[in-house]
């Protein structure tokens, strides 16, 4: 029986590449996404956030973006940490992401605002504190209105962290 195997080395594709094109192609995006980081596209991406969920977690976003909007007029909305709906006033108060199951309101200094009618059912730490919303749960929009307004009163009278700018 004869061996059929080759000695003959296997041709193996190489690619020539530097790194510098590399890591100035790299760079380009976070150029672009700075730039365009301003209030109407981060509005525009949470409108599309809200569109794309087309399920109870999308009514229940747009439920609390519409809330916030009521209760402050001034909100600056921002979109954070690659996907993540945020709203600001003298600072970052809330922000509001759905999961699996839910949706999760989180209030940036949660643990310093009064919670009268307990609706913190989260995130329960030393700062933050949030809201676990699941489908079929009714929320108490006059009490989270009273919460949205002491957020921003908070933010209006102590020295938060400002928003180092949003992603677009």
């Amino acid at each position: 029986m004869a061996n059929n195997t080759s000695t003959k080395p296997a041709k193996v594709a190489t690619k020539t590449t530097s790194a510098r094109p590399v890591a100035a192609q790299a760079a380009k995006p976070r150029k672009a996404a700075a730039k365009a980081a301003d209030a109407g596209s981060a509005s525009q991406r949470i409108d599309e956030k809200i569109a794309n969920l087309r399920d109870w977690r999308g009514e229940r976003l747009a439920e609390i973006r519409q809330l916030i909007h009521e209760v402050d007029p001034e909100v600056v909305e921002e979109w954070k940490w690659m996907g993540t709906p945020v709203w600001s006033h003298e600072g970052m108060y809330a922000l509001a992401n759905p999961h699996k199951g839910k949706v999760k309101l989180t209030f940036f200094q949660g643990a310093q605002l009064p919670d009268p009618k307990q609706l913190f059912n989260a995130g329960l730490g030393s700062k933050w504190r949030a809201m676990d919303i699941f489908e079929g749960d009714k929320i108490d929009k006059t009490a989270l209105k009273a919460l949205l307004r002491a957020a921003v009163a908070y933010n209006t009278t102590h020295a938060v962290p400002k928003s180092k700018g949003s992603r677009a």
